[in-house]
């Protein structure tokens, strides 16, 4: 997973995918905004438009997004942007949906950020628009901020939905209502199995079987081949974000894989066995391709 608004190029991102691919990882994701929050001056491409981009250059690779928030587009064109990538790629797309939460991106370019409530209501509408114009024949809709009339879908059933949050109330009902995957992030392993409770008592009271819902984790990752180069890759990333090295590994390894690949392995297990099925890793420099490859050289078939 990587941090799109932190100035990534497309001729990075095109080495990101051609290492991935060339070394055995089954999918890059990337965040969705408009702006950095440690250096405004990086540059940002538009995460549909990489998304379309790369589904052209790759064949294997799955492309997502963690997350697009629901304020940037309006539905319609958000799933048509994903049907769009979705058909460039041969059916290798993850549309990924979230509230929205970084003020300073939504007041620089325009959007509107409103309250909490609010941009959780949007996101149940745009769950219940999205999700019908991905599989039924025609959509009409009557809500609170989108009105469709006979709309015609896009054709694309098996486009999965993502839905990202901390299984509060505001995402985990609409998500286990109309997403195929669950996405939470940046949690210890108690918050974790909490949010997984959370998420299965979701499910039991809306009539749907947890087993149907794929259950994932987006987390911070700081791996090495030995101790020193996981002291190394610590320091290129506080050297980036202006965080201690040391902080970049009490931090992280709070909430995320680090250290060597068989303690990063150690860690995957624990969050397998709570429940979660895929772990998408943050990978915050994305010019290091050579953690690109040890990750999908050696830590793929560790835990396939």
């Amino acid at each position: 997973m990587i941090e799109g608004q932190e100035g990534v190029t497309w001729d990075d991102w095109v080495a990101l995918a051609e290492t991935c691919e060339a070394n055995g990882l089954e999918a890059l994701f990337r965040s969705d905004h408009y702006l950095s929050g440690t250096d405004e001056s990086r540059p940002v491409l538009d995460a549909w438009a990489t998304i379309a981009g790369l589904a052209a250059r790759t064949t294997t690779l799955q492309l997502g997004t963690l997350v697009s928030p629901v304020t940037f587009r309006h539905p319609s064109v958000l799933a048509r942007q994903a049907a769009t990538a979705d058909e460039i790629s041969g059916s290798r797309v993850t549309l990924g949906i979230g509230a929205g939460w970084m003020a300073r991106e939504h007041h620089a370019y325009g959007f509107d950020f409103s309250s909490a409530r609010d941009r959780v209501v949007r996101l149940a509408e745009q769950l219940a628009i999205v999700h019908g114009l991905l599989r039924e024949d025609r959509v009409s809709f009557d809500g609170t901020f989108y009105e469709l009339h006979e709309a015609p879908g896009l054709n694309r059933p098996k486009l999965p939905i993502l839905v990202g949050g901390s299984a509060k109330p505001g995402t985990t009902t609409p998500g286990v209502r109309f997403a195929d995957e669950y996405n939470t992030l940046f949690a210890t392993v108690d918050e974790i199995r909490e949010r997984k409770r959370r998420l299965d008592e979701a499910c039991e009271r809306t009539g749907r079987d947890p087993a149907t819902l794929r259950y994932s984790l987006m987390a911070p990752c700081v791996i090495g081949e030995d101790d020193a180069a996981v002291r190394e890759s610590a320091r290129r990333i506080g050297e980036r974000f202006g965080r201690d090295p040391g902080e970049v590994l009490e931090r992280y390894g709070e909430r995320g894989p680090v250290g060597t690949v068989a303690q990063v392995v150690d860690r995957l297990r624990e969050i397998e066995q709570i429940g979660y099925e895929r772990v998408m890793l943050q990978h915050l420099v994305h010019t290091d391709l050579e953690t690109v490859a040890l990750i999908g050289r050696e830590l793929v078939p560790a835990v396939a």
